[in-house]
């Protein structure tokens, strides 16, 4: 199976305006896009929320669906930054178009990429705590016991 746009011919700078344009057209009030070593940034407010994806560049050459190098490694890794642009397109689209449907909260979408105050995302605080609780095999109770006291 081959992967989402692996075939795209839109360049990456087209594929962050669009994101731009469509994060306007669905409400957010602030727009910051950056870059540094091997990674983009895309950030934006919206529901007095900060929102932030980080786009990893491809660094490896990626291998044809057989596992063969390339003839062209540069227009490899070229083609694999452009299709990774258009899934991050793809992702945030139909998390906007969810909530903007109802069949998910704004929180639900985006709360593992909200930015805390620290200025780390949610999903990178909490992320370690999961690994934990599953590794030590210590998790929260399914139903919180009435009155608050979650202790059996």
């Amino acid at each position: 199976m081959s992967k989402y746009a692996s075939q795209t011919t839109v360049s990456q700078e087209r594929s962050r305006a669009e994101i731009e344009s469509i994060l306007w057209r669905y409400g957010a009030s602030r727009f910051a896009y950056g870059w540094q070593g091997n990674s983009a940034m895309i950030a934006f407010e919206a529901n007095r929320r900060r929102i932030r994806f980080i786009l990893p560049f491809p660094t490896d050459t990626p291998r044809t669906p057989k596992g063969r190098r390339p003839l062209h490694p540069d227009k490899a890794l070229d083609q694999e930054g452009r299709r990774r642009w258009r899934a991050l397109v793809l992702a945030i689209k139909a998390k906007l178009e969810m909530v903007d449907s109802g069949i998910a909260t704004f929180e639900d979408e985006f709360l593992a990429y909200t930015v805390l105050p620290n200025g780390s995302t949610v999903g990178e605080w909490i992320t370690p705590q999961i690994e934990s609780a599953c590794n030590f095999g210590k998790m929260p109770p399914l139903l919180p016991m009435p009155g608050g006291n979650d202790a059996p």
